[in-house]
C-alpha cells in the first residue's frame, strides 16, 4: 500500500523522498511482564529472608558480646527463671581480683583443664565425647558461659549449634580472664545460689577472696550438676573428685595452664 510517497505495511514503513527509498522498522514495544514473573520466586524470597535473619542474629550477638565485655550481665535467662520459680535467688558480683586464685584454678581443673589452650571449643574433648557415645560432656567453660548468659538450658541441637557458633566470637572479643570472671559470677552452685561470692558465704561462711584450696576444690566438685550434688555434704565419690580437683589446680598452676587468667 502506498500513500503520498509512503508504502505502509504492518512490519515496516517505506518512505520515498527525493528519489531515495528508505525502509524504517518501527521500534518494538517491550513485552509486558507477566504478573506472576513480577513476584519474587519462593526460593529467592526465602533465601533473602534467611540472609537478613542471619545478619540480624550475628549483629545482635556481636553487640551483646561487646556490651558484656565492659558491663556485667545484670542477670541470665536461667537465673531469671529460677528467681521467678523460687521467689528470689542469691547472687553478688565480684571481680576476678576479689576471688581467691585457687578458686579460679579449681573450676578450670574441674571443668576445662585446657581452658588456656583452646579457642573456645575443645576438639579433642568433643571427639572423646563422640567416641563415648555422647554420654560424657565436652562443653568448655567458654561454651558454658555462652549458654548461661545468653541461651537456655536443656539439650537441643538448635541450642548446641548456636552455642558452638557464638563461642568463638566471644573468644575473639573477651579475654580469658573476662570469660572466667563471668563464669564464676553466674554459675549455679546450689538451688538459687549463683556465683562464687554467694556460694562461698552459703557453704563456707567467708568471702570468695578468702577461700582455701580445700574449700575451693569442694565447691568446684559440685559442677556442673549442683542440683544433685551438695558441697556441704560430699559423698565418697565427690570426696575423690574434690581431691582430684585439688591436685589438678596445683598441676595447672605448675605447668603454665593457668597463665592466661592469672596476673
Amino acid at each position: 500500500m502506498s500513500y503520498a510517497g509512503c508504502r505502509l505495511d504492518p512490519a515496516s514503513v517505506t518512505v520515498t523522498y527525493g528519489g531515495m527509498v528508505k525502509t524504517v522498522k518501527p521500534k518494538a514495544k517491550p513485552a509486558k511482564k507477566a504478573a506472576a514473573s513480577a513476584r519474587p520466586r519462593p526460593v529467592r524470597f526465602l533465601l533473602k529472608w534467611v540472609i537478613r535473619g542471619t545478619v540480624l542474629v550475628v549483629s545482635l550477638a556481636s553487640f551483646l558480646t561487646v556490651v558484656f565485655a565492659v558491663f556485667n550481665p545484670p542477670t541470665t535467662p536461667y537465673m531469671f527463671a529460677e528467681s521467678r520459680r523460687l521467689g528470689g535467688v542469691s547472687q553478688e558480683w565480684v571481680p576476678l581480683e576479689q576471688i581467691a586464685p585457687v578458686m579460679a584454678r579449681s573450676v578450670v581443673a574441674a571443668e576445662d583443664a585446657n581452658f588456656c589452650l583452646h579457642w573456645g571449643l575443645d576438639v579433642k574433648a568433643i571427639e572423646a565425647a563422640l567416641d563415648a557415645g555422647g554420654n560424657r560432656g565436652a562443653s568448655t567453660i567458654s561454651q558454658q558461659v555462652i549458654k548461661n548468659v545468653f541461651l537456655w538450658q536443656g539439650r537441643s541441637w538448635v541450642r548446641k549449634t548456636t552455642e558452638a557458633l557464638w563461642t568463638p566470637l566471644s573468644e575473639i572479643i573477651w579475654s580469658k580472664r573476662r570469660i572466667l570472671e563471668i563464669y564464676l559470677n553466674v554459675v549455679e552452685f546450689d538451688t538459687g545460689v549463683f556465683g562464687i561470692q554467694a556460694a562461698s558465704q552459703h557453704y563456707c561462711g567467708v568471702d570468695a577472696a578468702d577461700l582455701t584450696a580445700v574449700q575451693a576444690a569442694r565447691l568446684a566438685s559440685v559442677l556442673p550438676n549442683p542440683k544433685e550434688r551438695d558441697a556441704g555434704n560430699l559423698t565418697s565419690r565427690l570426696r575423690k573428685r574434690s581431691a582430684a580437683i585439688l591436685d589438678g589446680a596445683a598441676t595447672i598452676a605448675a605447668d603454665g595452664r593457668a597463665a592466661c587468667f592469672e596476673d
